[in-house]
């Protein structure tokens, strides 16, 4: 039912007879208030699932490892990173709670009906890499059960992998295809199963390790990761850039988070499941992470080396089949949760918004497992050289300021003032039409701000900047937007639409 207090953001349905089929399929389609199911629990486990992935992992043991600072201090920088992100993500999902649109959609009211294209074509690359990524990360899971299994058997090499790791690569892309095709139902109730079971074996394995670990464990957590060149103001910024490439590795989902929060029944359930998945599950995964990886060196490594950062190295140093076994589905299930929910579900939308009329949410979703098999196969040979954290930094930047462009934009340039069914036509008179669909001004913002931000991750010159290079690319492309589109008349039409419009039919969803 429309509320005429507030025509603007009311419209939860649209007509399919007035949609422009060039811009509107059912995926798109906003989803009418009582088809959204979701509560608190499933937001929660979206940000559980992407918080504890083995590439989650990894990512939080090197920060520990490479910032030169306490593990501790280390603990407290993602900590306040989650809190961050926690506050981003009610910014960008509250949009779509109230309008019941994915992303895709929510970018033609910035980047022209049209023109939004391209920023969902930027971020569906991006998500395509993460997915590979994440795709070979798992298999090392599956490679961990079969060499447990079968006394770890000896073969050669092609792209830095060998049989066992390939092997383990076709059966998890195989099997995430599997489970994607059974719709957003199955993801949901994957998800709900994922978040729980991995926290339960991630226990067991501290447990493990700090019965034998005994009184060197927390000693270990406080200095094996220090560095004596490590003080002072470089201190101070190892501390902030751990902050910021935490908030870059979320920034696929920051982005995209209105693809999930247009499932939740309210704007306050959709709060309250991200602030218990956001601080308070990264705190303890990052806790886990933590003590795992330093009782690990003191355990496996007798305080020689370099730490391990992959919790599959971990396990399989305690020489258990059962353990190996049973953590290596557990890291398995967790990391295909991820890809679910940051890498597949969001780019399958971006490519549906390229040709509506002929890739649907499934084709989309088939794409992005096609070409994300090929970017997981070259991980080991190609891609792990530059190291997780600049790759994590590289794809944060690229996004970063489409996020500044559609806060700016939303709260800002419109004041929440927007009219759905114009962003689902060709209306050359419509307020999200601009210049043949596309707001090339927008367009240039985001570039600038784009260009400047992977800068600071690749410049030497730029090098003590690379830790906040999503910070500085979502504040550099909303300020840019905002200068840009002072004096542009798309508001004042946004106004004058929505007060001549009138409820549409519904469509369902």
């Amino acid at each position: 039912m429309r509320d005429t207090d507030d025509p603007a953001t009311s419209i939860t349905d649209i007509d399919v007879t007035t949609a422009d089929p060039a811009l509107f399929n059912a995926d798109l389609a906003p989803i009418a208030k009582k088809h959204r199911k979701w509560g608190a629990f499933e937001i929660f486990n979206v940000w559980t699932n992407d918080v504890q992935s083995l590439a989650g992992y990894t990512l939080a043991a090197s920060l520990f490892i490479g910032a030169g600072i306490s593990g501790w201090y280390v603990f407290a920088a993602i900590i306040l990173a989650g809190i961050i992100v926690n506050w981003l993500v009610n910014l960008s999902g509250a949009p779509s709670v109230k309008l019941g649109v994915p992303y895709a959609v929510m970018a033609r009211m910035s980047m022209g009906v049209l023109g939004a294209r391209f920023p969902a074509l930027v971020r569906g690359i991006v998500a395509i890499f993460w997915y590979g990524a994440q795709t070979y990360f798992a298999s090392t899971a599956v490679a961990l059960a079969i060499n447990a299994a079968f006394n770890s058997p000896q073969s050669g090499e092609f792209l830095g992998m060998n049989a066992v790791s390939w092997i383990s690569y076709v059966i998890v892309a195989v099997l995430q295809v599997a489970l994607f095709s059974r719709g957003i139902d199955a993801i949901t109730r994957f998800l709900n199963f994922a978040g729980p079971a991995v926290y339960v074996v991630m226990v067991v394995l501290l447990v493990v390790i700090w019965v034998r670990a005994g009184s060197e464990m927390l000693p270990a957590v406080g200095s094996i990761f220090n560095s004596d060149d490590v003080t002072g103001w470089a201190a101070v910024s190892a501390f902030v850039g751990v902050i910021g490439t935490m908030v870059a590795y979320f920034s696929a989902v920051i982005i995209n988070f209105g693809d999930f929060s247009r499932f939740s029944k309210s704007e306050k359930s959709m709060k309250l499941g991200n602030f218990t998945g956001l601080p308070l599950s990264l705190a303890f995964f990052t806790f886990l992470a933590l003590f795992i990886t330093a009782g690990a060196y003191v355990v496996f490594q007798d305080g020689q080396g370099t730490p391990m950062d992959n919790p599959s190295d971990i396990v399989g140093q305690a020489d258990s089949v059962v353990l190996s076994i049973i953590a290596a589905v557990t890291f398995l299930v967790a990391t295909v949760g991820v890809n679910l929910v940051a890498n597949f579900i969001p780019p399958a939308y971006d490519m549906a918004n390229m040709a509506p009329s002929k890739i649907s949410f499934r084709m989309g979703g088939i794409i992005t497992a096609a070409l994300g098999f090929i970017i997981g196969a070259l991980w080991v040979a190609v891609i792990d050289d530059i190291g997780l954290p600049t790759f994590v930094d590289t794809l944060g930047a690229v996004l970063a300021p489409l996020y500044g462009v559609l806060v700016v934009d939303y709260y800002l340039i419109r004041r929440k003032q927007v009219n759905l069914r114009d962003t689902f036509t060709l209306d050359q008179d419509g307020p999200y039409y601009y210049r043949k669909g596309w707001n090339l001004k927008g367009l240039a913002a985001v570039g600038i701000a784009a260009v400047f931000a992977v800068l600071t991750v690749w410049v030497p010159a730029l090098q003590d900047l690379s830790g906040f290079a999503w910070i500085i690319g979502a504040a550099l492309g909303g300020v840019l937007y905002y200068v840009v589109m002072l004096g542009d008349g798309s508001r004042t039409k946004t106004a004058q639409s929505t007060a001549t419009a009138t409820a549409p039919v519904s469509s369902g969803s």
